[in-house]
């Protein structure tokens, strides 16, 4: 029988829904999810990638990856709607080294980890495994950028020839989370055996099972800013995130009108770079207007959690199996060089700093192997109840690190855009990493070894 009305893009919610239902329940219930604090939209992910890789859940690969895509741009629309640190108390104190370190160690990782790739490409090309040349360069877009960028430059990719893109892009942020979580956990418990975390404490078990308990107090997603008899607050916030849709649309969309064919294609790729600006935008004009009070901060960042546990889980299902085993050999290279080396890099510098060392070792890490919210997951093991500044300083951090990483998503469309041999931008991400790493000499962040 068919249906008067189309029901595809609602079947594929379900079946994400599903999938995150079925993740919430395996981590309350399964030990090893809980010891390595994996979160229900990635074992979600998992289950719908074994469910669509075989044929039992016939959901179509693209629309999951345009529900990724999509989600993503949403996720930092909504960041960008999302008043700032600056309106909660002290934030105006917070102090700078803490976040200026945790950038410049992220300013040394991203260009290490699209030099392992670059690299990677040359070396495969000599023997005789001819790889896109931008085939590496998902390393740091999948470790530190995480599966929406990955997925987003892909599709981008995917339209200078660059086949199946999108998956291999989600395959390297699938093991980046593997890294952030398999050697993110023990590396916070090794700390916290030897004492060196500044607010330790055991986590409960709410942390660890992902619930919170019937009989504790619960924290408040949000404020009501409209009457309810006018508008829900939720609705009214969901509508400033499609306005911001429509106006970064039509920007994005204008632009390409005006420059070069290649140039409109990358553009999509930064949809979200241009909706997070022109969110932001939007929440100053409102502040300007005397209006900035009608957007809560505890409802905007559910909206952003929502879309992030969603993309998380759409990314991951749409991962083609075929494919990946194709370039199984490659990947596996690019990605255990990447860890190894990335894992490497931030325990030595973050064991030379001079305070905070674990809390913000390990907020680095989980954000240039996974995502932010990773970061503040492995924080959360050695600071339970985010006694130390460090939860505050990672958000100042992604402030700090923007031009650089702004930078280096440009630079990866080089050999596409400009059409830059693969070992001259190679070149260019290991003058940017060796500049940072210069930095943090000069500011002695890089002292006696500490811990």
């Amino acid at each position: 029988m068919s249906s008067p009305f189309p029901f595809e893009v609602l079947l594929v919610f379900g079946f994400l829904s599903i999938m995150l239902l079925g993740g919430a329940a395996l981590r309350a219930n399964v030990p090893l999810f809980q010891r390595f604090l994996i979160p229900a939209c990635l074992i979600g992910g998992l289950l719908g990638l074994v469910l669509v890789s075989t044929g039992l859940a016939p959901a179509p690969v693209a629309a999951l990856e345009a529900f990724a895509y999509h989600l993503f741009n949403i996720s930092f629309i909504s960041v960008g709607l999302t008043p700032g640190v600056r309106n909660r108390p002290g934030g105006r104190g917070a102090m700078l080294r803490g976040p200026l370190w945790m950038a410049l160690v992220e300013g040394v990782t991203f260009p290490l980890q699209a030099v392992i790739g670059g690299v990677g490409v040359i070396v495969f090309g000599w023997f005789g495994v001819n790889l896109f040349s931008t085939f590496g360069f998902f390393a740091p877009l999948g470790f530190t950028e995480g599966p929406g960028q990955a997925l987003s430059i892909g599709k981008v990719w995917e339209g200078f020839g660059f086949a199946n893109a999108a998956t291999i892009g989600l395959a390297f942020a699938a093991v980046g989370f593997f890294f952030a979580f398999f050697v993110g956990v023990p590396l916070v418990s090794w700390g916290m055996r030897r004492g060196l975390a500044a607010g330790a404490g055991r986590l409960d078990n709410d942390v660890l099972k992902g619930i919170v308990d019937r009989h504790r107090a619960r924290e408040s997603a949000g404020q009501l800013t409209m009457h309810s008899g006018n508008v829900d607050t939720l609705a009214f916030h969901l509508a400033l995130v499609g306005l911001v849709y429509m106006l970064t649309y039509a920007a994005v969309y204008g632009l390409g009108k005006i420059l070069p064919g290649d140039a409109a294609k990358i553009l999509w790729g930064f949809f979200f770079f241009f909706g997070m600006g022109i969110g932001l935008l939007i929440r100053r004009l409102m502040e300007w207007l005397g209006i900035g009070h009608l957007l809560d901060e505890g409802i905007q960042r559910r909206l952003t959690g929502w879309s992030v546990d969603y993309m998380i889980l759409a990314t991951v299902a749409a991962i083609q199996v075929p494919v990946v085993w194709q370039y199984f050999v490659p990947i596996s290279v690019m990605c255990l060089l990447t860890g190894v080396l990335t894992t490497g890099v931030v325990v030595f510098l973050g064991r030379r700093l001079d305070g905070f060392n674990l809390e913000r070792t390990v907020a680095i890490y989980g954000t240039v192997t996974g995502t932010v919210s990773t970061g503040l997951l492995l924080l959360r093991i050695a600071d339970p109840e985010f006694e130390t500044p460090v939860a505050m300083e990672i958000g100042l951090m992604n402030v700090i690190v923007t031009p650089i990483i702004a930078g280096s998503m440009v630079l990866v469309n080089a050999p596409v855009w400009w059409h830059w041999s693969v070992g001259l931008t190679s070149l260019v991400f290991a003058a940017i990493g060796l500049a940072c790493l210069v930095l943090i000499r000069l500011l002695k962040f890089w002292g006696p070894r500490r811990i």
